[in-house]
């Protein structure tokens, strides 16, 4: 058909469990789907754990079942290096069973493609949705030292790739930053409320709330800044202010921790967890806050929960630091210092002020709409990948396959 990108087919390594209701493999489907939408064979390459879903147009594959690899988390742990070992050995199968004309390496799956580069020279894309060196010194502080080694790796991951794309302005500076000239595509995140029916519960009446109610969605990692969100609150309501904080996500194991932590402050009564509920939920449950929370501490990508906030027509409270300013701004967004006392004080404004926490909301809801649709990301990842394909050398195995 005119105007599509000739068909190609790719190996989608996602080193994560798959498919589970969080940022990293929501993120993961959206890509197979647009890309086998764009008519391209997809072979989507993932961890052992997580639900199976039907990707029209996608085969999936998964590494080996590991003894004793149960609940991997979403950041760095021994049990993701694990599992990254293995799917480098899957995907060295899957590549001598198959013909492939392009790797899309998510993360830290760009060492993976750089080594089977070298094996097939078969070239790949570097999906960067975070920065590696960075997020390993901010989870082990006693690997400081190595720092400078793992910058150097970085560089070298995106000066072998034939092209990078950063799921925000940060990371697309890092990339330009290692290797000038090399292409780059910004592809943010989206808005996942299009579509979003809405759901039989009812947080108010199932929890007994009375008053605001801020939520928080998302996973209960230290730098997801969950225990600044609660020293906040626990300020906010020292000084009078009234509401509820409840909070959808998070494994048993840290919902338990948080647990305690509030009891300690006095806040069992005034914080909620819900555990888990389905993305496909999500807008539901955001319509019903009056704010919604991102109080995030570390990183330098942007949460993928921050577009379907915009979305949401909801007033957002989020930490003034590069992971949210690089999208949010004080024109439609209440950005607060990282600490307890400016979170605090961010927590009193907006529930004294129901006007301002609606004029917020409209104004988010608007940039989503204009920067944060699906036909944004649609047009974005086809050009990209209509210059990228056009620069690779004829398919034979694509040409035989529509001459048969």
């Amino acid at each position: 058909m005119s105007g599509e990108v000739a068909r190609r087919t790719i190996l989608l390594l996602a080193p994560q469990p798959f498919f589970q209701n969080r940022g990293t493999p929501i993120a993961v489907r959206l890509l197979a789907e647009e890309l086998a939408r764009l008519g391209h064979e997809i072979h989507l390459l993932v961890f052992h754990e997580g639900e199976n879903v039907a990707l029209p147009g996608v085969t999936l594959h998964r590494i080996p079942a590991l003894p004793g690899i149960r609940d991997i988390p979403p950041s760095l742990s021994a049990k993701k290096v694990v599992c990254d070992v293995a799917m480098l050995f899957s995907a060295i199968r899957l590549m001598r069973r198959h013909h492939f004309d392009l790797v899309h390496a998510v993360e830290e799956a760009a060492f993976l493609a750089m080594a089977l580069r070298l094996m097939f020279t078969v070239p790949y894309v570097y999906d960067m949705d975070s920065s590696l060196a960075r997020q390993v010194v901010e989870k082990v502080p006693a690997l400081k030292f190595l720092g400078p080694l793992l910058r150097f790796c970085e560089k070298r991951a995106v000066a072998a790739s034939c092209g990078v794309v950063a799921v925000c302005r940060a990371l697309e500076d890092i990339a330009r930053t290692c290797a000038p000239g090399k292409p780059v595509l910004r592809l943010e995140d989206i808005s996942l409320l299009e579509g979003c029916p809405e759901g039989g519960e009812d947080l108010r009446r199932e929890l007994r709330l009375e008053g605001p109610m801020m939520l928080y969605v998302g996973n209960l990692e230290r730098y997801q800044g969950i225990d600044l969100l609660l020293d906040g609150f626990h300020l906010a309501r020292q000084r009078g202010c009234l509401g509820h904080v409840v909070l959808i996500g998070g494994t048993p194991a840290a919902i338990d921790f948080y647990r305690r932590r509030c009891a300690e402050l006095g806040l069992s009564d005034v914080v909620h967890f819900c555990g888990p509920r389905p993305v496909e939920l999500l807008g539901h449950y955001l319509r019903q806050a009056d704010i919604l929370l991102s109080p995030r501490i570390s990183g330098n990508n942007t949460p993928m929960k921050l577009y379907s906030y915009l979305d949401s027509g909801k007033a957002v409270l989020a930490t003034d630091l590069p992971t949210h300013t690089q999208v949010l701004s004080a024109d439609f967004a209440r950005l607060a210092p990282a600490t307890a006392e400016g979170m605090a004080e961010a927590m009193a404004d907006l529930l004294g002020d129901r006007q301002k926490c609606l004029e917020l909301g409209l104004r988010g809801r608007q940039v989503a709409r204009d920067n944060y649709s699906l036909d944004a990301y649609r047009q974005k990842l086809h050009g990209f990948y209509g210059h990228l394909v056009a620069a690779l050398p004829p398919s034979t195995h694509s040409s035989a396959k529509a001459r048969s």
